[in-house]
């Protein structure tokens, strides 16, 4: 956990608390999470939940990376680890968090000119980026991490050259598939991020105090100290402390095999990364830099959406928000910005096919990398997309976590009558209308004469009551008095 205040236009740490609870050695082949390391995670959120306590939620941000990723039947465990730390987590793709290590990583180094190589090998997966500047280029993120490398060929301690071989091995038919298109982006200098080359960086200058930066030679002494060392517990060099000892064999193998496919030559280590990327990723955000709505503009772009179109659903499904939210308690700030990517965004289907493009466009959101959205935020946007036209299904939605399980029909009920509304495509306003909610049915009320005036949208609306009602929800269509 990382703590920091931003002054005169620097982020200033103020606080780091770290424990090593290797969530990924508790996953199983069937994706369960064993309940002891459960337990440890569990203990060591409630206590970072104390130092959050008096913190507002708009200024925390939780995130879960490969371990809760791959993981299954996870809501109960999830629930518990908010109720711990008294904020939800975000589970994050593996493009997500390699963007998020790239912006920790640049923020916090020097500003030199050409690419730059990242890399941060975590506990179950390793990220690699290429960038310039500020922007990352290339984005990878593989299967392996020193946690999952260690528990697969040292889970007993033992260390030999032979079993070095076969994680390397392991490690070098993970990287393969990326090899060309990194070695053809090309890059000046590389850096690597995170405890685990840390470590090895560390490591390899306790075992020669003239090496200043990672390379070739100096992973090679490394693995040799290891290999003479023959078993984890004996790994006696201070950089290499007691909860690294099991997983530091499969964090080098690792690292060894970067260097060996890619032909790293020298890698500096750098102060931040997924972190770091996070806090300045906030800091977007509060400045109105906020990396989701540039994704929701690229993809609108993209997708050839009828910005317009969008443009009109959107204003009108906030005005729709703002009458509601109190009854339906839609106040947390995901649900405004949740409608609005959903209107901007809802026809990027057409694009594949019109017939049943409220469905293709519903796959494209969940299965698209979407640089700023976590899993979550990402799975909510697809289902309002996926349900905002034709007959209503809800499916997946029970699986949305808290409140948005419950929440979602509410946004997607006001979706629905902003599209509904706007299927003429006419840029003449919309007249007057007033909602009144309940939990289970809403009143919309337009202005004497109007429905009569335009009778297709009094046939559009009729219909969507009666696929309402079909889901156990109550759309009433009234006329307001003279």
């Amino acid at each position: 956990m990382v703590v920091a205040r931003y002054s005169h236009g620097q982020l200033v740490i103020i606080d780091r608390l770290r424990e090593m609870v290797r969530l990924a050695a508790g996953v199983a082949e069937n994706g369960r999470i064993d309940k002891d390391v459960a337990a440890r995670a569990l203990a060591c959120l409630k206590r970072f939940g104390q130092r959050l306590r008096d913190m507002r939620a708009r200024s925390v941000r939780v995130v879960g990376t490969n371990a809760l990723r791959v993981a299954h039947r996870k809501q109960a465990f999830l629930e518990r680890a908010r109720a711990a730390l008294g904020h939800p987590i975000e589970i994050i793709a593996g493009m997500e968090e390699a963007r998020l290590i790239y912006l920790g990583v640049a923020h916090t180094m020097p500003g030199e000119p050409g690419k730059r190589l990242v890399v941060d090998i975590g506990g179950g997966s390793t990220e690699l980026v290429i960038g310039e500047g500020l922007a990352p280029m290339e984005l990878e993120s593989l299967q392996m991490g020193c946690v999952s490398l260690s528990e697969r060929f040292f889970r007993d301690g033992k260390i030999s050259a032979r079993r070095f071989e076969r994680a390397r091995l392991a490690a070098r038919l993970e990287l393969e598939p990326v090899q060309v298109a990194f070695r053809r982006r090309g890059w000046v200098r590389s850096a690597g991020s995170s405890g685990t080359v840390r470590a090895i960086g560390e490591v390899i200058h306790a075992l020669d105090p003239q090496a200043h930066a990672i390379t070739p030679a100096g992973i090679n002494r490394a693995i040799e100290y290891c290999v003479d060392a023959g078993h984890t517990r004996e790994l006696a060099l201070e950089p290499i402390t007691e909860d690294r000892r099991p997983v530091f064999p499969g964090g080098l193998a690792i690292l060894a095999e970067v260097f060996s496919v890619l032909g790293v030559k020298e890698m500096r280590i750098a102060d931040g990364a997924m972190r770091e990327g996070l806090l300045y990723d906030m800091l977007g955000r509060f400045r109105h830099e906020d990396a989701r709505d540039r994704t929701v503009r690229a993809m609108q772009q993209r997708y050839h959406v009828d910005r317009g179109q969008a443009d009109r659903v959107e204003a009108s499904v906030l005005k729709f928000l703002w009458q509601t939210r109190e009854a339906w308690r839609l106040e947390d700030a995901l649900a405004e910005k949740s409608l609005k990517w959903a209107a901007r965004l809802h026809e990027i289907g057409l694009d594949v096919s019109h017939s049943g493009y409220h469905r293709h466009g519903a796959y494209l959101l969940e299965n698209a990398d979407m640089p700023g959205f976590p899993r979550e935020e990402q799975r909510l946007l697809a289902r309002l997309v996926g349900a905002h036209r034709r007959k209503l299904t809800l499916e997946g939605v029970e699986e949305l976590v808290p409140p948005w399980d419950r929440s979602a029909l509410h946004l997607i009920v006001l979706l629905r009558l902003a599209v509904l509304l706007h299927r003429g495509r006419s840029s003449t306003a919309l007249p007057p209308i007033t909602l009144t909610a309940t939990p289970r049915s809403l009143d919309v009320r337009f202005p004497a004469r109007w429905l009569r005036e335009h009778p297709l949208t009094t046939a559009d609306l009729q219909q969507e009551v009666d696929y309402l009602r079909a889901s156990g929800f109550r759309l009433r269509v009234l006329t307001r008095a003279r």
